[in-house]
């Protein structure tokens, strides 16, 4: 009764952080969804093309800076766990210290970024442009999101994840009324979508700012440079965040690689298989609704010590994640069509579609361990190891099946080691979990 009871306060502290984390998490591709929607009714699929590439080039560029924010709520976290009230305000103040010199450099280089962009990326000349056009539009949203990095991430360590969540809905609220003015009234095309999300997120981070001073002004302290660039609490955080940032520079790269070679495929192809990702992206934000709250008690219990309530969340985080990939497959399974007609009514697109449906159905299965074990290593800062299981999964196993496959089998081959590339990295972190989260609490 006792153990049962104790597993109940464990499940609720879950869904307390995992609802509002669903909530904001599955606004998140709403960003991409709605630009997706303006451009797939506009009279060609190069817009839907262009957007994609250009998305590609932001996901690749954050990625290397995501770091911010899941480094930002491990550290947060164990200092929360463990009531140490001066690192706790201080995992926030690195964070920030690191995120101004990004943000500089980022709008400094964006001349040679937009070039390199260019001569990766593969596609028509049409969409090409049209995504370099996306890009230099949005790139001034980049203060405002690398900012959100550091603050969202604190407040999800500090096991407060409603303020991310109202965050993400205004973002979404202003992103699809600026879009569709700028897009509809004034015939901006990839010009106006981008500019809203400029918008949408200056506006998200105004909002932050107002909502840690007004909840959490009484932890602000008088910054001591001795104490924020103390050299062992620095080299701890670069060392963690150097490899969460070496997995996800992975992770994204692999996207980008899969939609790199979409577009060799044409520009249908690549229409299509940007429409199937977004099935993949809504499953995976609504998945990581768990995995955040995975970040923050995870981190909470091993600041803590406290290895049966580690043990604990981490089971119930993994049925959880499981549980939740089922009614998406069966969603996914009855009416397939009807989420693809949301996204484009071209009828070419609805028809050369249809092969690939299988993907979106079996995808939720495949890929929840994944997003789950992610959440748990971050809030662990096990970092060596989630970048350790990333590099196996990417140079090991998805980069040998998309040559061995895709050669024979076509975009059938590139989804199917899209789906290897998955099952890698929920099955080498399974298998990696007691040595490096439950042993070293």
């Amino acid at each position: 009764m006792y153990l049962c009871k104790k597993e109940f306060q464990v499940n609720k502290s879950i869904l307390k952080l995992a609802i509002p984390n669903i909530i904001s998490n599955i606004t998140i591709p709403l960003l991409g969804l709605v630009d997706m929607i303006l451009m797939g009714h506009l009279d060609s699929a190069i817009y839907i093309g262009a957007i994609a590439l250009g998305g590609t080039i932001f996901s690749v560029l954050y990625s290397f800076f995501s770091f911010l924010r899941a480094g930002t709520t491990g550290f947060t976290a164990q200092s929360y766990g463990n009531d140490d009230k001066t690192e706790i305000i201080y995992s926030l103040y690195r964070s920030i210290s690191i995120g101004i010199p990004i943000i500089i450099l980022i709008l400094s280089l964006q001349i040679p970024i937009a070039k390199l962009s260019g001569l990766l990326l593969d596609g028509s000349i049409e969409v090409k442009e049209l995504a370099i056009t996306y890009f230099y539009v949005r790139i001034w949203a980049a203060p405002a999101n690398i900012l959100l990095y550091c603050l969202n991430g604190w407040f999800v360590g500090m096991q407060n994840t409603k303020i991310p969540m109202f965050i993400a809905i205004l973002i979404n609220v202003m992103n699809i009324i600026f879009s569709f003015i700028l897009v509809i009234i004034f015939e901006q095309n990839v010009k106006g979508v981008a500019l809203g999300t400029v918008i949408a997120q200056y506006s998200g981070l105004t909002l932050a700012i107002v909502m840690l001073i007004k909840n959490y002004k009484s932890y602000f302290v008088k910054i001591n440079t001795k104490i924020l660039f103390d050299i062992e609490k620095m080299k701890r955080f670069f060392k963690v965040n150097r490899d969460l940032m070496i997995r996800s520079f992975l992770l994204i790269i692999s996207i980008a690689f899969f939609t790199n070679q979409s577009a060799k495929l044409g520009n249908n192809i690549l229409a299509i298989n940007m429409i199937l990702l977004q099935s993949f992206y809504i499953f995976s934000y609504f998945t990581d609704g768990f995995a955040y709250a995975g970040e923050a008690l995870v981190g909470k219990f091993v600041g803590s010590k406290d290895k049966e309530n580690l043990q604990k969340v981490i089971r119930l985080l993994l049925i959880w994640g499981f549980s939740i990939s089922i009614p998406f497959s069966i969603l996914y399974a009855l009416s397939p069509s009807t989420f693809v007609k949301i996204i484009s009514d071209n009828a070419e697109i609805l028809s050369e579609i249809q092969p690939y449906y299988i993907y979106m159905i079996i995808i939720p299965l495949i890929t929840f361990a994944a997003f789950i074990w992610d959440g748990i290593y971050i809030g662990a800062t096990a970092s060596k190891a989630i970048r350790n299981t990333m590099i196996i999964s990417t140079i090991f196993v998805f980069i040998p099946s998309w040559y061995f496959l895709m050669p024979r089998f076509g975009n059938h081959g590139l989804w199917i080691a899209f789906l290897f590339f998955m099952i890698a990295r929920g099955v080498s972190m399974s298998l990696m979990y007691k040595k490096n989260i439950i042993n070293n609490c």
